[in-house]
């Protein structure tokens, strides 16, 4: 695989220490291939998903004055595994898997998405090892929160649930009111 190319993708600088290549190994790959240098990536992903989760979090603390409910819900949308796995087919990470030869046949699976997410954290823990903080924060500010706008517009924030109660409060008329009559010394 050309990591150096996979960095040129992500418009990353491409440093040859393994950190980004590791952060593609998923831990089926070694199961094949026990020779291979270098370890799976989810200690890689463990980092990530630190930095990514502090990062989104100052920005929205930084940008919004919104109550915490709010702001912690945009947060979960920006970084949960369907966001994550999105943006790692959008931004081409898959064909840089190592996978093993099961799990490279599983295409279209939730699998699947769950590796992209994974290795979306990956990526991001071996930005912040190779680079620091400040570029970790640009990477995450342009691929990652870039998409906030989008998830504020189409409200993908919000669970079905509140969403139903929203639509039908807005098409119903308002909610009874429950009156308490006193007869007798008993409230009915």
């Amino acid at each position: 695989k050309n990591i150096a190319e996979l960095a040129g993708i992500l418009k990353v600088p491409y440093k040859a220490d393994g950190h980004l290549e590791q952060a593609v190994v998923h831990r089926s790959y070694l199961n094949e291939h026990p020779d291979f240098p270098l370890a799976h990536n989810e200690r890689l992903e463990f980092l990530g998903d630190a930095v990514l989760e502090l990062v989104v979090t100052e920005y929205l603390y930084n940008n919004f004055p919104n109550p915490e409910g709010e702001l912690t819900t945009w947060r979960s949308a920006l970084v949960n595994g369907d966001s994550l796995s999105e943006l790692a087919q959008k931004l081409g990470v898959e064909p840089y898997l190592y996978l093993s030869r099961g799990e490279e046949k599983d295409v279209n699976s939730k699998a699947r998405r769950y590796i992209l997410a994974n290795a979306m954290e990956a990526i991001i823990g071996a930005v912040y090892l190779d680079f620091g903080w400040d570029v970790s924060k640009v990477f995450i500010t342009d691929k990652v929160l870039s998409q906030l706008k989008g998830i504020l517009e189409s409200r993908s924030y919000a669970d079905p649930k509140s969403l139903f109660q929203e639509a039908a409060q807005s098409k119903m008329p308002p909610r009874p009111v429950t009156k308490c009559w006193k007869k007798l010394g008993q409230i009915i």
